[in-house]
């Protein structure tokens, strides 16, 4: 029985030993391909809206114009006005007149789009001949909204003062208050299906505004070259987003806002991507060379105005030689639009709007009743008004029929809606496209016909790491082309046996180099333990920081700039298999450059919201037409299309490749295809 016993055990013994080994080679064989330990600051450099910012103009004009351009499309992007939606008719209706002495104030209601109704009041002068200047002024996050008439802040009386100085004012709702009540303020189009499309509650107010300018300016006693605004807080933020985008505003004073630390606390003031690699105080700056007041105190996040960000914003209006055009009044008070805030205003907005050199000052006005204010306290809001779910729907077809209208039918057609969606596209994605890139070696493994080098791939100046494997043929095969290969389970996928897989041998064996990468997050790129919860630590992540698609685009455009420096010319194209098949084909759509192209896209639905949010989620990114845009930006490139199972849909594919007269250059296919045909197409 001991012997038996003892004979197991050896047997067992040798079992284990032989395991063991294989592991230990297997675990050796890999060692050879891992590129090793690597800082990517995208894991722990988490910006959010009470960090601490810097900014100082370019030394150039034309630099901070060109960056101004890039600002204002993010900002528009952002808000989901990217392309411009239809400027449909207000049907503005404008009644219940009080009169005073020396203004009236009337309702006012007008369709931003149909179906949703802007609502305030209309304050204008009496006694004096027109045609106005003409101001609008959001009210902020007041409890009572535009009604607000405290010490702190009146919105009835800086509107009652300005229309007494000559001025058309207009006080609209802010969404969610007093009369706008077809969306909650802090409640509605929070999710990631409403951002997909690029719906916020942020969006929706900048939008507001812009249709207030548009009405404003169609008021016959308004002088529509002399237009401003100015609001506090929440506000402010409105004041500033607006005069950013809008250049009709030629006048702005955003109160107790523009700060260096905290960026704006609400849902409002943060629709995703606002605020990817910028901050409140570049965006101000956007204004330059207008006409630009800056209020401040000294009890709120606005206390180093004076040091801080006046200085920084006065650095572009020295660009324009305009620094006698922005200002800067700061008060020892706690966050406020109180008189002597209101004051400083009428001051700088006489010299600028009125050719006054005096400083007016405020005069008491008599309060209104709630309901001789508020536009459906006696009035029924329209029949055909939206809410909640109706509304998101009626503005997702807004936008699907907006890019129906554009699809391309000719190369006209096509040139078109390249023109107007690919610059979305972009800044939905938020994207590097030809990145100046370096490279660090790690170290170089040779095989039978090939060598395998180890390689970081970062972009210049910006902290991130790609690594990647370069397989680089013998000199006896080597020829021109050059193939970024990127698998959704990181380079690894790309290895059989410590040997180079099937598909990249295949490559080798035609003689082209091939470059393959672990995306963000995945494989040897995976954060450490504690980034794990980066997208919730801080609110609004996807406002501040881009999402982990859009890290992954990147880093294969990364890839591709690296291998078309390192190719000299040479052809370079692209191969996505699994998920990493639509990852490319968003990378690819900004990069045409490569000439040939196989993604896998993994039976993904592109009809489908959800698989949007749970496989390629991008803020905005189907209300720049998704990956129908890329399509048409690809063309007439050759792609192939594998594995779509019958839900990924290529109509608008097949359209913009007929439309650039290059229909065999596409290749759909509803089965995955095999290495075989995958090296086929990439090299015949």
């Amino acid at each position: 029985m001991v012997r038996y016993l003892l004979l197991i055990a050896f047997l067992a013994a040798l079992l284990w030993a032989a395991g063991a080994l294989g592991a230990g080679k297997e675990g050796v064989e890999m060692e050879r391909f891992t590129v090793g330990p690597m800082e990517d600051r995208r894991f722990g450099e988490i910006r959010h809206l009470d960090m601490t910012y810097s900014f100082a103009a370019p030394e150039k004009k034309e630099a901070w114009k060109e960056r101004a351009k890039y600002l204002r499309d993010q900002i528009l992007t952002a808000a989901g006005l990217n392309p411009m939606p239809e400027r449909t008719p207000l049907n503005a209706r404008i009644f219940g007149r009080l009169e005073r002495a020396d203004y009236t104030i009337e309702k006012v209601y007008f369709e931003s789009f149909p179906g949703f109704y802007v609502t305030g009041n209309l304050y204008r002068p009496k006694g004096k001949k027109g045609p106005f200047p003409a101001i609008l002024s959001p009210h902020g996050h007041w409890a009572r909204g535009r009604l607000e008439d405290g010490e702190r802040g009146s919105i009835p009386g800086r509107c009652v003062n300005l229309a007494r100085q000559g001025y058309v004012v207009f006080s609209h709702d802010m969404v969610g208050y007093n009369d706008s009540t077809q969306l909650r303020h802090r409640e509605d189009l929070l999710g990631e299906r409403e951002h997909l499309w690029g719906l916020s509650i942020g969006g929706i107010q900048l939008w507001n505004s812009i249709r207030a300018i548009d009405f404003l300016a169609s008021l016959s006693d308004v002088d529509k070259k002399r237009i401003a605004c100015t609001g506090a807080s929440g506000g402010g933020t409105q004041t500033f987003l607006l005069t950013a985008v809008d250049d009709r505003v030629k006048f702005a004073a955003p109160v107790c806002m523009i700060s260096s630390t905290m960026q704006g606390g609400c849902v409002c003031e943060n629709p995703p991507l606002l605020r990817l690699d910028t901050n409140n105080m570049e965006i101000g700056a956007l204004a330059a060379p207008r006409p630009l007041l800056l209020i401040s105190a000294t009890g709120d996040w606005t206390a180093k105005t004076p040091e801080v960000e006046f200085p920084a914003i006065r650095s572009v209006y020295k660009l324009y030689d305009a620094e006698d055009r922005v200002s800067n009044a700061h008060f020892d008070a706690p966050h406020n639009y109180n008189k002597d805030s209101r004051e400083a205003m009428y001051a700088w907005m006489g010299r600028w709007l009125s050719g006054r050199s005096d400083a007016p000052k405020e005069t008491p006005w008599a309060g209104e009743k709630d309901e001789d204010m508020l536009v459906f306290a006696r009035e029924r809001r329209p029949t055909n008004a939206l809410e909640g779910a109706a509304l998101v729907e009626s503005r997702i077809q807004a936008s699907e029929n907006q890019l129906e209208a554009m699809r391309p039918r000719d190369d006209a057609g096509l040139r078109r809606f390249r023109s107007a969606y690919g610059s979305a596209l972009l800044h939905a994605l938020a994207v590097e496209p030809c990145p100046a890139v370096e490279a660090e070696e790690r170290g170089e493994n040779a095989l039978d016909g090939c060598s395998i080098r180890k390689l970081v791939i970062r972009r210049q100046d910006k902290g991130d790491a790609v690594p990647a494997l370069l397989f680089v043929p013998s000199s006896a095969k080597r020829r021109l082309p050059a193939v970024v290969a990127v698998h959704a389970e990181g380079k690894s996928a790309f290895l059989d046996d410590g040997k180079p897989g099937p598909l990249v041998q295949a490559l080798l064996d035609r003689g082209d180099t091939v470059l393959a990468i672990d995306r963000f997050d995945t494989g040897e790129h995976v954060g450490p333990a504690e980034s794990a919860d980066r997208k919730t630590r801080y609110k609004f992540f996807t406002t501040y920081n881009r999402t982990d698609t859009a890290e992954r685009v990147q880093d294969i455009l990364t890839a591709l700039s690296y291998l078309r420096g390192t190719a000299r010319g040479k052809t370079v194209n692209l191969i996505g298999l699994g998920d990493a098949g639509l990852w490319c084909l968003l990378a690819r759509a900004l990069a045409p450059e490569v000439e040939r192209t196989a993604v896998d896209v993994s039976g993904f639905d592109s009809a489908d919201d959800q698989s949007f949010v749970e496989r390629l989620y991008v803020p905005c990114l189907r209300r720049v037409g998704d990956l129908r845009t890329a399509g048409a930006l690809v063309a007439p490139g050759r792609l192939l299309i594998h594995n779509t199972k019958g839900r990924f849909k290529t109509d608008w594919f097949e359209d913009a490749y007929r439309a650039a007269g290059a229909s065999s250059a596409l290749q759909v296919t509803a089965t995955l295809a095999s290495d075989e045909a995958i090296v086929r197409w990439i090299t015949d």
